[in-house]
């Protein structure tokens, strides 16, 4: 089955977090990946402030082995739907369409996302 592994997910995995050992099977199968390019925007960010751009495009190119998934109209219109629908905001809504959209289960530990269908949460 695809999964979308959210940025927490990857967060927790990158910095060895108390759930890294959760998140690594998901992300060690690497053919049943999607990612959105919001969540490598995502990482991006994040890693170049915690720690470096090259290390950065490093993740980035671990992110590329997966399928990536980029944001267009029909997406994008979808996930506004989602959004009005469940109450949550732009990025989380784009995060959510996309798994939904190609009938991914979406593994996170962010509480936004606890109760929505289709979800594998995780309780930090």
């Amino acid at each position: 089955m695809k999964t979308l592994i959210d940025t927490c997910g990857w967060i927790e995995w990158l910095t060895n977090g108390k759930l890294a050992n959760v998140f690594e099977p998901y992300l060690m199968k690497t053919s049943d990946i999607l990612i959105p390019t919001l969540i490598q925007y995502e990482l991006y960010k994040w890693i170049c402030r915690e720690k470096n751009s090259e290390l950065a495009l490093e993740i980035i190119g671990i992110t590329e082995t997966g399928e990536v998934i980029p944001l267009d109209t029909n997406l994008a219109l979808f996930a506004a739907d989602l959004a009005k629908e469940h109450n949550i905001a732009m990025a989380d809504a784009i995060i959510y369409a996309t798994a939904r959209k190609n009938s991914a289960v979406l593994v996170t530990c962010d509480k936004h996302f606890q109760l929505l269908p289709h979800v594998k949460f995780f309780e930090k």
